[in-house]
């Protein structure tokens, strides 16, 4: 396994500087034990980003504060994320054994057997027909008929035929008892460099969302059906579905009574959300598992393949020294204002604060963390923030316009006046910890694999370009060749008002308000006519109310816009309406919204930015781009072999190229995130998981501050860094 590198000296001074150092433990210590600390009862998790209560699935809304929701309150996906391999495996608690096959089309099969000690909040057993009737409602007709985005299963055999109704069944999918099922991949969406995510799916209890229906195999494929066979009329229907999970009070998306994850919803109020502990939950680090004896399959049958037992068993951790650790029973999630958050740390209304971005607070509690009796955690973001165009409208359809208003906005300036020292300019579509980022900029070692003499050469790994060295000449050349990959074609646009004023030239935008010709110093703005109409430059741009982003925007954007025959009026908005204008599950009435994003796992542009109109991936492209080389690029990029990484960074570097040209976004920066925390909250590690909401699993309430690990093979285990396995299949490095 590869050793993770820092990307440049500014990340590296970021990360030691802010590491906490032997003295301030030592207070810690001495704070601790001269002081009498009562631990509290539940932990209150501050968010800067308003919840909108999409707590089922995105179908509704993404927001970044709704998905920390989804991780506390929904678990048992088929696959997981591996922070310690930097890869997505099947999850060894839900998943026995997998086998896979492939048939003369060349359609892959992937049968699964699942474990059979899994529950529900309710104690109900979780089985294949759970995961069965999960697959079924994301792609349903019936979620786009209450105003959600289906599930785009392209990749499952005979999703078209199935949501279409030219076939009643999923044919892709089989439930062959009650904890085993086969999920079969189409050879027209494969390869697909991301496959093994491609099995992404978690339960959902079909009695709570559709109750009075079932899920049947038909021996030809799955489809959902009335429970009772003498009812006629189908059940299954939007208007039970808008009640089910879109009722205000009592509906799934909002307030899921039963679910599946290490935590239960308690309370939402439309601002905060409580949560309690999951009883059933198998993964618990204290022993409060208390579902009824497992029963036994009414449908059992052999596993796939019979799983290897060694005979030895894991060593138990230790149990930390000091008061009996109190493990966080109960969480309290709530918004809260940055000019609050000092305050309330001081006050004990607030324990941990999850991924700080406004660089002069993360200063000041930097600054006074050993008075405030707080603890911090860094890791670099992958996502960005940007600002998006209403890609449909005339004001700003055409490239040039774009590229006139990236060179009127200086993004290192507002950059730092942001983000402080811990943000970075990025100049196309990706994030400063994404592991593609890293390859070509030095953060990552190459992943050449270079047997020892004598050792197998694998012949698959062998066979991708620039993976598999036999000797020292092909070594050598194959890190040249990996050298040689770099993102120096971006342009790295500044301010240059000369160069905006000549592409909007170019591009006809030459007349004034009365149809004349513009005239620059005299005239306020620019027109142009299209489709017989006089379009002015006169622009709209909607970001979040209370955003500091804004404090400086006149002088680094706005007055160099203005020089250019381009107004921009500032339209304030709350964060909930803001991503619902996104999400066009409202009319936009801007031509820009300022924004940020935090990748999927999958990071796949080739919806995000899809130009097939007949592939219906309208409802998942939110600028409404349509540059089929843009889409031409992403669809290469995701259609690469597993395990393939050169060809698939080549593909990668196109794909940015052509989005730094053509810029359906300007990108902005990408930043350092930090958890600030209460010095009584311990092993809280948020660098080795995916979210706090994962973090917190492992995190007590102590008086003791831990003694940091020791350093394995050269690998600091706490700054966040994943590492390439040269012998895996998939290479997925995702914030959240």
């Amino acid at each position: 396994m590869s050793k993770r590198i820092r990307l440049t000296a500014l990340l590296l001074c970021i990360l030691f500087t802010f590491q906490l150092t032997g003295c301030e433990v030592a207070q810690m210590v001495e704070g601790a034990t001269t002081e009498e600390v009562v631990l509290p009862e539940e932990l209150i998790v501050g968010h800067t980003t308003v919840m909108k209560g999409d707590f089922f699935t995105e179908m509704f809304g993404n927001d970044t504060a709704d998905i920390d929701v989804r991780a506390l309150i929904h678990g048992y996906n088929l696959v997981d994320w591996d922070q310690g391999q930097g890869i997505y495996v099947f999850d060894e608690d839900v998943v026995k054994s997998v086998m896979v096959t492939e048939d003369a089309d060349a359609n892959k099969t992937y049968f699964i057997a699942l474990a059979d000690d899994l529950y529900y909040s309710d104690g109900s057993h979780i089985t294949a027909w759970d995961y069965a009737f999960s697959l079924l409602l994301m792609m349903a007709p019936e979620i786009e008929q209450i105003g959600g985005k289906i599930y785009r299963a392209e990749h499952i055999l005979g999703y078209d035929d199935y949501i279409t109704g030219r076939y009643p069944s999923l044919t892709g999918v089989s439930v062959l008892s009650d904890y085993q099922m086969a999920i079969t991949l189409d050879h027209e969406f494969l390869p697909y460099f991301f496959e093994t995510g491609l099995l992404l799916c978690v339960p959902y209890p079909i009695g709570v969302i559709a109750p009075g229906c079932k899920v049947y195999d038909s021996g030809y494929g799955i489809y959902i059906g009335n429970e009772d066979p003498e009812t006629e009329e189908r059940l299954f229907t939007a208007d039970l579905l808008r009640q089910t999970i879109l009722d205000p009070e009592t509906g799934y998306n909002s307030h899921p009574s039963v679910s599946s994850g290490p935590y239960v919803l308690t309370s939402y109020d439309g601002q905060n959300a409580t949560f309690e502990i999951n009883p059933f939950y198998k993964r618990h680090p204290i022993e409060i598992y208390t579902a009824e004896a497992e029963e036994e399959s009414e449908e059992g049958g052999e596993i796939f393949l019979e799983e290897e037992e060694t005979g030895e068993e894991e060593a138990a951790e230790p149990v930390p020294e000091g008061p009996e650790p109190e493990f966080i029973k109960k969480i309290t999630f709530k918004l809260v204002d940055n000019n609050e958050i000092a305050k309330e740390f001081e006050d004990g209304t607030l324990h941990l604060v999850n991924k700080m971005t406004y660089g002069p607070l993360i200063t000041e509690l930097t600054q006074t963390e050993s008075e405030k009796h707080l603890r911090r955690e860094n890791y670099p973001r992958i996502g960005l923030s940007f600002l998006t165009f209403s890609y449909d409208w005339k004001t700003v359809h055409e490239k040039e316009v774009r590229q006139a208003i990236a060179w009127c906005m200086d993004r290192d300036a507002l950059t730092e006046a942001y983000c402080g020292p811990y943000g970075m300019r990025v100049d196309g579509y990706y994030g400063i910890e994404q592991w593609e980022y890293l390859l070509v900029n030095g953060g990552l070692e190459y992943p050449v694999i270079y047997p020892q003499p004598g050792e197998a050469v694998d012949e698959k790994m062998a066979s991708f370009p620039q993976r598999y060295a036999r000797n020292d000449a092909e070594y050598d050349a194959m890190i040249e060749a990996w050298e040689a990959l770099n993102l120096d074609n971006l342009t790295q646009y500044t301010v240059d008002e000369e160069r905006a004023n000549a592409l909007l030239d170019e591009a006809g935008w030459v007349l004034n308000r009365e149809g004349g010709q513009y005239q620059p110093g005299t005239d306020p703005v620019r027109c142009k006519m299209i489709d017989d109409e006089l379009v002015a430059l006169d622009l709209k741009m909607l970001y979040p109310a209370g955003n500091h982003i804004i404090d400086t925007i006149q002088e680094n954007f706005i007055d160099h816009l203005n020089a250019c025959g381009i107004q921009l009026t500032l339209v304030p908005e709350t964060m909930e309406n803001l991503l619902t204008a996104y999400y066009r599950e409202s009319e936009r009435t801007t031509d820009m919204i300022y924004l940020a994003t935090n990748f999927h796992v999958i990071v796949d542009p080739s919806i995000t930015y899809s130009a097939d109109n007949e592939a219906v991936h309208a409802m998942w492209n939110n600028t409404y781009s349509d540059d089929e080389e843009l889409y031409d690029l992403a669809v290469r990029m995701r259609k690469t072999e597993p395990g393939d990484i050169f060809t698939y960074v080549e593909r990668w570097i196109a794909f940015q190229e052509r989005y730094n040209e053509v810029l359906p976004t300007i990108p902005i920066y990408s930043n350092i995130y930090f958890d600030f925390f209460t010095e009584m909250l311990q092993n809280y590690h948020i660098t080795a998981h995916v979210t706090w909401s994962q973090a917190i699993l492992d995190a007590y309430f102590g008086l003791e501050p831990e003694e940091p690990e020791e350093e394995e093979d050269g690998m600091d285990e706490t700054d966040g860094e994943e590492s390439l396995d040269g012998d895996e299949d998939a290479f997925i490095f995702e914030d959240e």
